[in-house]
This record gives C-alpha cells, sequence and structure tokens, in this order.
C-alpha cells in the first residue's frame, strides 16, 4: 500500500483499515508461532501498512488540533 493511497482514503477508511490489519497481524503471528514461516514477508509488509496508516491518522489528528488552537 502507497502512502499517497492511504492520504486519500477518510478516517472512518482508515480505521477500518488499521483494524483490518490487526487481525491479519494476529493471525500470521499464530502461523509463525506454529512454524509456518511462508507469513513472514506477509506479516513484515503488514507492520509496514499500519505504521502508514497510523502516521497518517496521526497527522490528521494533529492537523485539527493546531487549527483550533
Amino acid at each position: 500500500m502507497k502512502a499517497d493511497k492511504v492520504r486519500e482514503s477518510d478516517e472512518k477508511e482508515l480505521e477500518r483499515q488499521s483494524h483490518e490489519i490487526e487481525e491479519q497481524l494476529f493471525r500470521l503471528r499464530l502461523q509463525i508461532g506454529m512454524g509456518q514461516t511462508e507469513g513472514l514477508k506477509k506479516y513484515r509488509a503488514l507492520r509496514k501498512d499500519r505504521a502508514r496508516v497510523l502516521g497518517v491518522l496521526r497527522e490528521r489528528q494533529l492537523a485539527v488540533a493546531k487549527e483550533s488552537s
């Protein structure tokens, strides 16, 4: 997922994506714990996607706080 695509989404969509990513990460952690290492690349990619989504959400929170000051 590219950062430009993340920035185009609205806040509800970003929160939904964040929740879905969290669920996928949970499932992948279970798979990795059981010895299935095929999910390792996907796990790393999902962690980066989650960081992008949370970063954009935080940018928007800070922008709103700055405007209201």
